[in-house]
């Protein structure tokens, strides 16, 4: 059993809050769009299903083909654990990221919020990474691995005084010109910490990442756009930092939004 099989099962057995047959998930959309920071060589293709359950919208970012845009139709409306059984994964753990932040909000947690300042998308990434980096706990010279690439991430970790070593599955250079591997392993088992995405939690690389990171006693930090609440299950569990950025992302906004940083051991 996976990690996210097991948190799905606890959630439809009442574990984790009300019985997710008894509500409903209003709203599943999908959102397609592309980024180029100014400067930058590299065009982001994000794509992202979203389900809005009570107070919370949940996503997960999925890749080219994954999810059709008919799930909008065929799943809105329909209860939380119709979406958590019979919904293709992706669509299953938007709905699980959404049911987990409404019973219990990012921003009624413990969580540290960060505010996000106004301005232009390469104002904003460089805060919302600069945000993200500061939660490594690491001594300059440490080999960083980063499994999702997103260049100003890059800089702010090398501005930390670490070494980054970049992992993405399309991505082949950094705007610098570094190579990207494809394989995490190529990383996972060389880097002093480790930072990942949340979209491994939607393309099950996730429990890999958990069990290595466990296995060599490195920290693990996660920086989720999507599936946010759902990193935030295991804190203490494997992921020693969290940064939860729930919808809507940083890019979608020129205005203030705030992103929650959580500790384990908090």
């Amino acid at each position: 059993m996976t990690a996210l099989t097991g948190l799905v099962t606890a959630v439809l057995d009442g574990q984790h809050g009300p019985d997710p047959a008894s509500l409903v998930a209003t709203s599943v959309f999908w959102v397609h769009h592309g980024t180029r920071l100014d400067g930058g060589t590299t065009t982001y293709r994000n794509q992202y299903v979203l389900a809005r359950v009570g107070t919370a919208l949940g996503a997960c970012a999925f890749a080219a083909g994954d999810v059709d845009p008919t799930v909008c139709l065929e799943y809105s409306g329909a209860p939380v654990a119709h979406l958590l059984t019979d919904a293709p994964p992706a669509v299953r753990v938007a709905a699980l990221d959404a049911y987990l932040a409404h019973v219990r909000p990012h921003r009624d947690s413990d969580a540290e919020p960060v505010v996000l300042p106004a301005g232009t998308p390469e104002m904003r990434a460089r805060a919302r990474d600069a945000a993200v980096a500061g939660l490594l706990d690491v001594t300059p010279g440490a080999k960083v691995a980063l499994i999702g690439v997103v260049n100003p991430l890059v800089a702010a970790i090398r501005e930390r005084g670490a070494e980054c070593l970049p992992c993405d599955l399309t991505l082949r250079t950094t705007q610098w010109g570094d190579p990207v591997t494809p394989d995490m392993r190529d990383v996972l088992h060389v880097a002093d910490a480790v930072v990942a995405t949340g979209m491994t939690i939607g393309n099950g690389t996730f429990d890999e990442i958990l069990r290595t990171c466990h296995d060599r006693d490195v920290p693990l930090i996660v920086y989720a756009q999507t599936a946010s609440a759902v990193a935030r299950h295991f804190l203490g569990a494997g992921v020693t930092a969290l940064s939860a950025e729930p919808f809507p992302f940083s890019q979608f906004s020129a205005d203030r939004t705030v992103l929650y940083r959580y500790h384990a051991q908090s």
